[in-house]
């Protein structure tokens, strides 16, 4: 993908002996881009000689860059920007702290200033502060992760020719942040809550509640660029549901439930590739339920600009859990996403395929296979 980047001739003020000049980009294109050079003439010719020729239309340089040979900091909304074309005597300086254009149905940014950085100074270094309840998370939810704090709804077809609707309603959002102020991959530390449902209705018996889990929990994240860690507390309880106990008056409830720290990491290789594994101990666990689960995986999530196209999506998840002898599940999903470059959010829509043990623990050690369409919006 490339970025078309148009060059204008703006208005440009004078303070002192520095010069700030604004670039906008053309529509359509993601980012502001400025840059500042020294002058020691006088201010009151050079500025009436700039108003003058900024009222007089010059032809428009174009320049093709491709994405991936911007600098990550250009590519990331809400944070500051660098101007691509500066040459090496000019001094980078802080762009706008949004993207242009702003998202759809959102007003037009801002006039923004800035002065220029001294020596040494990187336009992406912003300084941390503290932030109560933070725009934006640190740490995503996996996309093919069974247990994640999201919305979804799941219509899957069981190998033995059930159909289930599995169903999550929950979220997760920032309490408190040391860190950038942007709300897209910010960098710092910050404490999130998080909370899901995930009931399970039988549509082959008239929707009857089946299985419902319920989990959560507070992570402690940490972002730094491309890197990104979870330390997380958890409590977990598994419950069978009311209409299938009276169907099936021989099921025995169990009590699964866990109450579990969670070490995570995750990695951006490129700006659309994600890796990730977690090791999950329970201090308490009970109903079958053991200390050790591990998971990972890898998602491919491209970052396309604001608008209606969207772009497509893949992602893996595999689980290994001490209950089962190590063994676990797997989860593969392709489809479309819109993401939202302001906040992380994102609508899938897709296909879901799902092998191995049951991830409603109350059928903890039952087999399950899977496909699935789904509907999913993650926070």
């Amino acid at each position: 993908m490339s970025v078309r980047a148009l060059g204008v001739l703006a208005p440009r003020r004078v303070a002192a002996a520095a010069k700030l000049e604004v670039e906008r980009p053309a529509p359509g294109t993601t980012t502001f881009m400025t840059r500042c050079t020294n002058h020691n003439a006088p201010r009151l010719p050079l500025a009436i000689v700039l108003a003058l020729l900024s009222t007089i239309a010059l032809p428009a340089a174009h320049a093709d860059v491709q994405l991936d040979d911007l600098p990550r900091s250009m590519r990331t909304a809400g944070g500051p920007y660098v101007d691509a074309f500066a040459s090496d005597e000019e001094p980078l300086v802080a762009g706008p702290p949004v993207v242009a254009p702003p998202p759809y149905g959102a007003p037009p940014p801002a006039a923004y200033s800035a002065p220029c950085l001294p020596p040494g100074v990187l336009a992406y270094d912003t300084p941390w502060t503290w932030q109560l309840l933070p725009e934006g998370l640190i740490w995503h939810s996996y996309l093919a992760g069974p247990k994640e704090p999201r919305l979804a709804s799941i219509w899957a077809h069981q190998q033995n020719g059930q159909w289930d609707w599995d169903f999550t309603l929950g979220g997760r959002v920032g309490l408190l942040r040391y860190g950038t102020p942007n709300s897209f991959r910010p960098d710092g530390f910050q404490l999130d809550v998080e909370a899901a449902a995930f009931p399970r209705l039988s549509i082959n018996n008239d929707r009857d509640l089946q299985s419902a889990d319920f989990r959560g929990g507070f992570p402690l994240t940490y972002g730094a660029g491309p890197f990104q860690m979870k330390l997380e507390y958890y409590h977990l309880s598994s419950h069978l549901g009311d209409e299938f106990m009276i169907k099936n008056p021989t099921v025995q409830r169990i009590n699964y439930s866990r109450d579990a720290l969670v070490l995570g990491v995750s990695y951006f290789p490129t700006d659309n590739i994600r890796l990730y594994a977690e090791a999950d101990y329970a201090l308490f666990a009970d109903g079958g339920s053991e200390p050790w689960h591990f998971q990972f995986g890898a998602e491919y999530s491209p970052i396309f600009g604001p608008g209606f196209v969207g772009s497509p999506f893949a992602a893996i998840n595999g689980s290994l859990r001490q209950e089962v002898n190590y063994g676990g599940s797997l989860v593969v999903q392709a489809g479309w996403q819109w993401l939202s470059i302001v906040t992380g959010r994102r609508l899938r829509f897709g296909f879901q395929y799902f092998n191995g043990k049951s991830e409603q623990y109350e059928f903890f050690n039952s087999f399950e296979q899977q496909l699935a369409i789904a509907v999913w919006y993650d926070y």
